[in-house]
């Protein structure tokens, strides 16, 4: 490849005739040596030609000195055009990436464009999952992918051999039967972190435009308020507002049809479902927060396809959620606790919860003398059938997490979110083919394909056992409430429950709660938050705009700490927030933001009690750089 300069046209492509050159794909997925080195020869060229400068350095330093009131959105954005946008590369993206250009290439359709953006710097570095993986789906989408004859099989994978589920005390482990659903027979044990990688690899070689480092930050309208594509996030904004030397403005990718596969709560997902009202015939959506570590422990406490579940200590008897510990690899665990965030002590803290999970005997006698390699914390959908909104929007449409497909007494969405990622790319197909005039596409059939799949027959089965835990039952009247919709029930009971409050709303004041100390660190089982967060391997770029937006930090802290007393210090899994003492404030302390820390987890969004955070994308590439998660 002895010439590396991009044409200089390419950035003014939108409506060419016919199909303009790609730009290289920007994906680690296949990190060689060689590769790295080509890629790192591109970027210059990328930078200017993928989000070219908006306006010259002249121009930018009058903008610096006269008028305070720049704003970057009043500049002109380079445009491209493409057949399909997704926005998420996670296992539904990629999964409809993919299905669209199988079906594309089966149909002699070369030019049939599907592009993927993902706002981490690397396909799987903002992953997170303790991934047992249900291989339906997979096998369908690519029948061969561990097959022995392929060379580009996916190797990462440990059968699951035995499955414990247990009752926890504060000292010792009671033995429970497990539910049907949670049976792994035929299941793996997997690193959803290297699966997605491999799936960016696979999207590569059927031709899916793949672009990590590019954050959507905005859905585009046309003149009749149909969605019409996304837009990129502007860099270079320095944290006052105003463009720095480096400023570029974002990116407009316009689409025939956009997929939205951003994951639990999702920033853009936000602003469709309020637009469209996509909730009108559902519940509100409820949440879970999963924190999870990835241990290297010794040889002898090693034991290869093991799963391990627990529920009960530590947790409160008005707390939903449980722990998980699964061996895989090559002396790997990966420990996690999922805490819902419907509870209602503010003084509870997910974080210290898990930190006390490893020290019970279950857990601690497979850790001591092992090492933490890698942590991570993120939000998952745990509303199943009820919760489900309406996927399809004018122009696009919700697929994998991002609607709430998780089954969560099974304990298992990828191969959900897989599915809904192919459902809805055929869909995307047959719409596209039977619309020949350039109209509004609506995938009508993407919602009829949900119902008659199994999708639907897996959430709709298990409806009643989330929601059975916020009833006058109570924890232990759950568990034996879902043992007969295991056992007996199976999901045709003719009710169907209903969840709670919301989860912001669940939360009650500090003064009606019992305070929680937690015990310090030991520093060889658990660990202080700074030091997991530095395993996350999360970072950025500190002189930009705070994408955690609170539009009065003064205010905010005057609403929540005289109830709360600091929730937000304590619901976040990363240190983000803090309350600082500060004399001259009237309440005698300062409310703080440490965005640099954020591990995209958006607890925040979901769980402070007068809703005044909203998580936004910061820049494209940064924030957690997660491994074997």
């Amino acid at each position: 490849m002895a010439s590396r300069t991009l044409p200089a046209s390419i950035g003014r492509r939108i409506f060419a005739t016919s199909k303009p050159s790609r730009l290289p794909n920007r994906t680690f997925a296949s990190a060689t040596p060689r590769r790295r080195e080509l890629w790192e020869s591109y970027r210059p060229a990328l930078r200017i030609a993928g989000q070219r400068r908006a306006i010259s350095s002249t121009s930018r330093a009058r903008f610096a000195a006269v008028d305070d009131a720049f704003d970057a959105r009043q500049q002109d954005r380079e445009a491209d055009e493409v057949d399909v946008c997704i926005v998420g590369g996670g296992p539904a993206g990629l999964s409809a990436a993919i299905k669209l250009k199988q079906l594309a290439n089966e149909a002699g359709n070369d030019g049939f464009r599907v592009l993927l953006l993902e706002k981490a710097g690397e396909l799987g570095d903002h992953i997170l999952s303790g991934n047992v993986i249900e291989p339906s789906a997979l096998s369908e989408l690519l029948p061969d992918w561990k097959s022995e004859d392929n060379p580009n099989r996916f190797e990462h994978i440990t059968p699951a051999k035995e499955d414990r589920m247990r009752f926890l005390t504060k000292n010792s482990s009671i033995w429970i039967p497990k539910p049907p659903q949670m049976s792994n027979h035929g299941n793996y044990i997997i690193s959803l972190n290297q699966l997605v990688k491999w799936l960016g690899e696979r999207a590569e070689e059927v031709g899916v435009e793949v672009y990590p480092g590019f954050a959507a930050s905005e859905i585009l309208y046309n003149h009749e308020g149909v969605v019409k594509g996304v837009a990129t996030n502007d860099l270079g904004i320095a944290r006052n507002g105003k463009p720095k030397d480096s400023f570029e403005r974002g990116m407009e990718f316009h689409a025939r049809v956009t997929l939205l596969g951003e994951g639990c709560h999702g920033s853009l997902t936000k602003q469709v479902v309020k637009k469209y009202d996509l909730r009108r015939d559902s519940q509100h959506q409820t949440y879970g927060l999963g924190v999870k570590e990835v241990w290297e422990v010794q040889p002898e406490k090693f034991q290869p396809g093991l799963i391990v579940h627990s529920m009960g200590y530590p947790l409160p008897s008005d707390t939903y959620g449980g722990g998980w510990m699964y061996h895989f690899g090559d002396n790997l665990v990966s420990i996690g606790l999922v805490v819902g965030l419907d509870y209602p002590n503010p003084w509870l803290a997910p974080y210290g919860e898990f930190q006390k999970m490893k020290h019970h005997p279950l857990y601690s006698e497979v850790l001591e003398g092992g090492k933490c390699i890698s942590y991570g914390a993120r939000t998952l959908n745990e509303g199943g059938f009820q919760s489900i909104p309406k996927c399809a929007f004018p122009g696009g449409a919700l697929i994998g997490d991002t609607a709430g497909f998780l089954n969560v007494p099974k304990i298992k969405g990828t191969h959900t979110a897989m599915r809904s990622g192919m459902l809805a790319a055929e869909a995307t197909w047959d719409a596209l083919q039977g619309n020949t005039d350039g109209g509004t596409i609506f995938l009508y059939d993407y919602e009829d394909k949900l119902r008659n799949s199994t999708i639907w027959t897996e959430l709709k089965q298990v409806r009643n056992m989330r929601p059975s835990f916020h009833t006058p039952l109570g924890l232990y009247g759950g568990v034996l409430y879902s043992g007969l919709e295991a056992y007996v029930f199976r999901g045709k009971t003719p009710w169907t429950l209903k969840h709670g409050k919301p989860d912001h709303a669940a939360t009650k004041t500090a003064d009606r709660c019992k305070k929680i100390e937690y015990p310090k660190p030991d520093g060889k089982i658990s660990f202080d938050i700074l030091t997991s967060v530095s395993r996350s391997g999360t970072n950025h770029e500190e002189d930009q705009p705070v994408h955690l937006q609170v539009k009065d930090w003064d205010a905010h802290a005057q609403k929540e700490w005289p109830k709360y007393k600091g929730v937000e210090n304590r619901f976040c899994p990363a240190g983000v927030y803090e309350y600082v003492e500060d004399e001259s404030k009237e309440l005698g302390v300062r409310f703080q933001i440490n965005a640099q820390n954020c591990v995209h987890c958006k607890t925040c969004d979901i769980k402070v009690p007068d809703q005044d955070i909203n998580w936004t994308t910061p820049q494209g590439g940064e924030g957690p750089k997660y491994v074997l998660t």
